[in-house]
């Protein structure tokens, strides 16, 4: 049984950059249903006692288990998107990363910027993100529920696009809301936790 996970901080720890009622909604409507969904879709099935990751895998390539697959991997979006915020984030990147990003990006305002632009330029519903691909830090982007893992990377920073998680504070404004979460937001600590 997959279960919602707790929040590191409070509801309205986020406020003003993710407000109490984005963050209720998001987490405890949303990311509710899609663990609901999943449960009720691999109860009784050889899914039930995989793994998270493995159920994102092995139903990924399988059109007929597309409802496995898009709340599985929203589910597992959604772990990471909580840990890689906090209150009063942004700010200075721990050494090992912002050694990491400037190495594979040239620097801090190009990670920056790429991230950003993926964010954007993702059509519709979906995730921006910074992943390990064969050793090297790379932004991607990905549609609706779809994540990295898919393509062999290691995601360790998803910011979510979809328009449930900032049309309450943003409206249609999702340039602002990405400047806002990559400024404001992220951990970067637990993020670098991630590199190894």
């Amino acid at each position: 049984m997959h279960e919602l996970p707790k929040l590191d901080y409070s509801k309205d720890a986020l406020s003003p950059i993710m407000s109490e009622e984005t963050l209720d909604l998001h987490h405890g409507k949303h990311h509710q249903t899609y663990i609901t969904n999943l449960n009720n879709f691999i109860k009784d099935t050889e899914m039930e006692g995989m793994s998270l990751e493995d159920i994102i895998l092995s139903s990924s390539k399988d059109t007929s288990k597309a409802g496995i697959f898009n709340n599985a991997s929203q589910h597992w979006n959604h772990n990471l998107f909580w840990k890689c915020m906090k209150p009063k984030g942004g700010g200075n990147i721990p050494s090992k990363l912002e050694k990491r990003i400037v190495s594979d990006f040239g620097s801090i305002d190009k990670f920056k910027a790429d991230f950003k632009q993926a964010g954007i330029t993702q059509f519709g519903s979906g995730w921006c993100w910074l992943s390990i691909n064969n050793g090297k830090l790379v932004v991607t982007k990905t549609a609706n529920a779809a994540n990295p893992l898919i393509d062999n990377m290691k995601p360790i920073l998803g910011c979510d696009v979809w328009e449930h998680s900032y049309y309450i504070d943003y409206r249609n404004r999702r340039p602002e809301y990405l400047d806002k979460f990559i400024d404001s937001l992220i951990n970067w600590e637990y993020v670098e936790s991630l590199l190894d």
